[in-house]
């Protein structure tokens, strides 16, 4: 057995399926994208006209392209200045529980195995302006019906909301575990020492969570970027295109309109800019949240 696995060729016969795959699935579709982004192409035709930035001068020009990247840019200032900050004080909340911990843990975390679909069409329904549970609270105060997903002002952050409520429970759980690993020796030390429970929170369990935190962040900026179905399912990029993000926007060109190869350009602006945003925030932040060991 100790000769066999000394022999390169065993290792390289357990790899290489993963290799091909990978191959397959991620950098054959990355550089026949980056191929196709440089042609005029309606993704049917047998030779592509090449036609080199073309595609790029047209979308950085276009209007909608930059008003759906200032969705996204939405999205991660949600995700990051609102999201971010709920999902640590729910994590903490659940946390300091001590019955039917397992059962607020479920709740939170089931929107987050629901389909995109489901979620859309049931907050549709509570966003609809006649019967909708929404237009229900506000009547109770005296204000006017709200045209949720029709009006311009105020369709993106339904969406908003809607993604943040579906996905919110999946990141909590990621931090209720980091502050669950915690040893309770820490806090017995610190409750002893005269802390409560705030300064226990703010003093002992942030510093030591950064790591996953820093996790979330950067996965809740990943996730924006990509952000395309609760979009199509809740207004399709309308109104007038005020919803629509930069997936929303690339669907549109590639599938509606049959520009594969504008398409293709818009996939790659959105590759970069995911890759470059990433970046930074490693390099800015991330770096600064160092390993902790207990």
């Amino acid at each position: 057995m100790n000769k066999a696995m000394r022999n390169p060729a065993i290792y390289i016969a357990f790899i290489l399926p993963a290799l091909v795959l990978i191959f397959m699935f991620f950098i054959y579709p990355i550089f026949s994208s980056i191929y196709y982004s440089f042609t005029s192409w309606n993704g049917v035709s047998a030779h592509p006209k090449w036609i080199g930035v073309g595609n790029y001068v047209k979308a950085l020009g276009d209007d909608r392209f930059w008003s759906s990247t200032l969705n996204n840019v939405w999205f991660i200032v949600f995700s990051i200045g609102i999201q971010v900050p709920l999902i640590i004080l729910f994590s903490l909340l659940i946390a300091n529980v001590r019955r039917l911990q397992g059962l607020y843990k479920t709740a939170v975390f089931l929107p987050s195995i629901m389909s995109t679909a489901v979620i859309g069409i049931l907050w549709g329904f509570i966003y609809e302006p006649n019967i909708g549970l929404m237009n229900k609270l506000l009547g109770l105060f005296g204000i006017d019906p709200v045209f949720w997903l029709s009006d311009e002002k105020v369709a993106m952050l339904s969406i908003l909301i809607t993604n943040a409520w579906q996905w919110t429970g999946f990141y909590i759980v990621m931090v209720l575990a980091a502050i669950l690993a915690i040893p309770r020796e820490l806090g017995e030390a610190a409750a002893m020492d005269g802390a409560n429970r705030i300064q226990q929170s703010v003093f002992i369990i942030l510093p030591l969570i950064r790591p996953i935190i820093s996790v979330v962040v950067m996965l809740s900026i990943a996730g924006a970027m990509k952000a395309a179905d609760i979009v199509i399912v809740m207004t399709k990029g309308g109104p007038a295109g005020s919803t629509d993000v930069l997936a929303t926007y690339m669907i549109k060109y590639a599938i509606t309109n049959f520009k594969y190869g504008y398409g293709n350009t818009v996939a790659v602006l959105i590759f970069v800019i995911t890759l470059v945003l990433t970046v930074l925030y490693q390099l800015i932040f991330a770096r600064r949240s160092e390993r902790v060991e207990f």
